[in-house]
């Protein structure tokens, strides 16, 4: 029963997000995508060497 709960409020969350994202989202320029896709393959690189690091500790 618990597990249904926890399900329940995941799917409501993300229906929110849903949601208001729809309603008061904003559409990004081609610029300000370019600048975030640069600093999401630059953490995506460190969080990778970081787990590789804490794995071999």
């Amino acid at each position: 029963m618990t597990l249904l709960i926890i399900l329940a409020c995941v799917f409501g969350g993300v229906a929110l997000m849903v949601i208001f994202g729809e309603k008061y989202g904003k559409p990004m320029d081609e610029q300000q995508q370019a600048s975030y896709s640069k600093w999401l393959r630059i953490l995506v690189f460190v969080l990778i060497i970081a787990a590789i690091i804490k794995m071999m500790v």
